[in-house]
């Protein structure tokens, strides 16, 4: 089964909460498959991080909403500042309720969610 996520992109502004969705986004993308914290999450604070590329990403107007989404990422930047990033995760899929997973820069999430792949497990 695909994990299906949008990433959002939002400018930090006094007064927005990094826990709540935002009212305003300027561009987003969606992802079919691998759109959990571990997977997608990492990509994206890596590639933020390291300013690599990600593969498979799908432009989408800002206006669409996929109704089998079990992740919404935001990317919250604005010059001069770090770059943070906010993880909702579906908990009602009959209320359409969300809850805010993460809050924080790329490096706490690659800390947080980057699986073990040393020797050791």
């Amino acid at each position: 089964m695909s994990t299906r996520a949008q990433i959002r992109f939002a400018t930090r502004e006094d007064g927005v909460s990094f826990s709540e969705h935002p009212d305003k986004i300027h561009a987003q993308f969606y992802v079919h498959s691998d759109g959990y914290p571990s997977g997608l999450g990492v990509d994206i604070a890596n590639s933020i991080a390291s300013q690599h590329s990600i593969n498979g990403w799908e432009i989408e107007h800002v206006q669409d909403l996929h109704s089998d989404l079990e992740y919404i990422y935001y990317i919250w930047q604005k010059y001069d500042d770090d770059t943070w990033i906010s993880i909702f995760k579906r908990v009602s899929w009959v209320d359409d309720e969300w809850d805010c997973i993460f809050v924080g820069t790329p490096e706490k999430l690659i800390s947080k969610y980057k699986l073990n792949t040393n020797e050791d497990g």
